[in-house]
Formats: C-alpha cells, structure tokens, sequence
C-alpha cells in the first residue's frame, strides 16, 4: 500500500485539476512504485504531453538527504496548467507526493534514475496514454528519467522529448560537483533518437550552461535569457516534431 501526502499538492495546477483529483497509478510489478498524477484528457485519439517531474525536494539547504522529496515547487505543475492541449498530465516521481512501502532514501539520492525508478514512471505514462502519441517533457532529473524511458520503453509512442534544465549525464554532472556518484542509477551515454528540443537556463547553477551545451552538441538548444535553475518561464514550447 501507499500513503498519499495531500498536505503537499498544491493548488498551482488547477488548470488540469487541482490536487483533490490526484489520480495514484498503481504499479504493475511488485518491484515498481506507485505514481501520482495530474491528468487533463479530453480528447481520446489526440497526442498526449506528459510533464515529469525533477527530483523536488530530495535534499535540504545542507546537501542533507530529506525524508520526503515531494516538491515544494510549482514550477513544473504550473508548466502543465499553462498547457491548453487536450491531453495533458503531470507526472510525479516515485515517492513523491505518494510514499509507498518500499520507498527509501535511495530512491531520491543514489538510485534516483534506477530501473525501478524508470520503469514506474513508464508505467504511468503508458496507463495514461495507452497507443496515443506522447510528447515528453522533463524537467532536471526529470530529463533524464524521461530520456531513459524512450531508450528502454520503445512501446511507448514518444514523438517528441522536450527537456528543461535537464541533467542528461548523471556521471558528468556529479563529477562536476565532486558530488556522490549515483551508483545505483541508470545513465544516458548518448540522447535518445527522436526528435527534440532541449531548453536551457542561462544562469543555472544547479546544471550549469557549460555541462549542457557539453551533452547537447549538435542538438537544437533554446538558451532561456536570465532563466535560473529554479526560476525558468517558458511562453512557447516547441511541440513540433
């Protein structure tokens, strides 16, 4: 079973529904995790655009692991609200929001992009999409779990990746910081092939402009002018593939 911490759904999403509609995707394997979401969908054959969460609150301002890392941020809940597809959800990470049995710290610090991780997360898109097309978007780390289900999930019908201030190299990113390696978490050595877009923020310091623009050579790259890690405001995303 799970436990559903509604004291922390905030009401920044109300343009797909507010917290009271939380919809928990229960996982399909004993080893996968149940997943909250926020769903909009009101057209049944149009394409579906999933948001997916980064790694919210999963350290203090010390560098602490916490013992909760449902976000304290409506950055990307606000993001999808903004949405006006037909179909649109947001997609939280495993133990955010909703702390099942199994959830422990690993699954917010070394073991974050795990197959488990990734798999319930895919597990959640599927259910709500089903065959429809999918435009991921991922935020930070939700980059890169997004970036992981397309190279694992080929049956998820994923026409374009879109991320925002994504980590796309965890090994990269933690060396960077001279940060603990996540030793228990799956990595992208090369980005998925689909199309995309990838936006960044100027004065991220969290996944800094240079470790971006590193992993992304080549790619179609949109520099957000004064964006900040935590602070990054998008008008128009390219849904275009």
């Amino acid at each position: 079973m799970w436990r559903v911490i509604i004291a922390f759904l905030l009401a920044g999403c109300a343009g797909i529904g507010s917290g009271d509609n939380m919809i928990v995707v229960a996982p399909n394997r004993p080893d996968l995790y149940a997943v909250a979401t926020i769903q909009k969908i009101t057209d049944q054959t149009a394409p579906l655009h999933i948001y997916i969460e980064g790694d919210g609150h999963a350290f203090d301002k010390a560098g602490n692991p916490t013992n909760n890392p449902t976000p304290k941020s409506h950055l990307v809940r606000d993001m999808a609200a903004a949405d006006d597809a037909p179909n649109v959800a947001y997609v939280a990470r495993p133990c955010q929001f909703v702390m099942d049995e199994k959830c422990n710290l690993r699954d917010w610090t070394t073991g974050r992009f795990s197959t488990a991780m990734v798999d319930s997360v895919a597990n959640a898109i599927k259910t709500i999409a089903g065959t429809r097309p999918v435009i991921l978007v991922g935020y930070s780390g939700g980059a890169m779990i997004s970036g992981l289900i397309i190279q694992n999930h080929s049956e998820i019908n994923v026409k374009k990746w879109i991320t925002i201030a994504g980590v796309l190299n965890h090994a990269d990113w933690t060396k960077y910081f001279n940060d603990e390696p996540l030793v228990h978490s799956l990595n992208m050595y090369r980005l998925p092939r689909v199309s995309a877009t990838h936006y960044i923020a100027e004065r991220d310091k969290i996944v800094p402009k240079t470790l971006s623009e590193k992993w992304l050579r080549g790619e179609k790259i949109i520099v957000v002018p004064n964006a900040t890690h935590g602070n990054i405001k998008i008008r128009n995303f390219d849904f275009i593939d």
